[in-house]
């Protein structure tokens, strides 16, 4: 009788102690979420410091900015926007380019330095730039709303940049430019290789049109221009 009383009840007890088990297992097998690009890369954090350090003499010269407006063909009547924006130094000055047919979006994740932009464009009376308070990841940008874009010393600092690029694409005009200025660095030394920027923006469907060093005499600076695949 004892014999049999404990046949019945073996089944009872393999499935009181095998569905813990089971639970333990599927929660192991659970995958951690991963970037976009399937790996992570350092990235560097981005500045909260004193925007007015980007208003250092000559540095329209070092930059050659006009001739790097010109290659992003950037003229009155455009729509252009400033990614990582900062203080507004490049805002300012493609509104100058573009007239006040043009429109510029001054984009930045950072608080302070929307409200920096919004006190320095009232008091140049640049009517023909908007702020925009982003995400780290988004623009915000209206859809087909941009001409050209530049992400100045500010590509290093973007943590999902794939993501980025690819949420980008929406507010691209045909035939938009996208232009990268950074310097070769290891991404947290506020610096990020070449060709990791080329590699990322293929994988968010760029191409690369053309790449640039004469930002800086020593080398250390490029420029890249990239364009939407169809």
């Amino acid at each position: 009788m004892r014999k049999v009383l404990l046949l019945l009840l073996l089944p009872v007890l393999l499935l009181l102690v095998g569905h813990p088990f089971t639970l333990t297992r599927a929660q192991s097998t659970t995958e951690a979420p991963t970037s976009a690009t399937g790996t992570e890369r350092k990235t560097s954090e981005p500045y909260t410091g004193d925007l007015s350090v980007f208003e250092s003499p000559g540095r329209d010269d070092r930059l050659q900015i006009s001739r790097v407006m010109d290659i992003l063909s950037i003229a009155p009547g455009k729509s252009v926007a400033d990614i990582g924006a900062g203080s507004g130094w490049f805002s300012v000055r493609a509104a100058r380019r573009i007239g006040a047919a043009g429109s510029v979006y001054s984009v930045d994740i950072n608080p302070e330095a929307i409200r920096y932009i919004d006190k320095r464009i009232r008091k140049e009376q640049l009517g023909n730039v908007k702020t925009i308070l982003s995400e780290p990841d988004d623009p915000l940008l209206p859809a087909r709303s941009v001409d050209a874009v530049l992400l100045l010393k500010t590509y290093h600092e973007v943590a999902q940049p794939v993501v980025l690029l690819r949420k980008l694409r929406g507010a691209l005009r045909p035939g938009a430019k996208v232009g990268v200025i950074d310097r070769n660095g290891n991404g947290e030394n506020h610096g990020v290789g070449r060709d990791v920027v080329i590699r990322e923006a293929k994988e968010a469907g760029y191409d690369l049109l053309a790449q640039y060093d004469f930002v800086k005499k020593d080398q250390m600076d490029y420029f890249l221009v990239f364009t939407a695949q169809p």
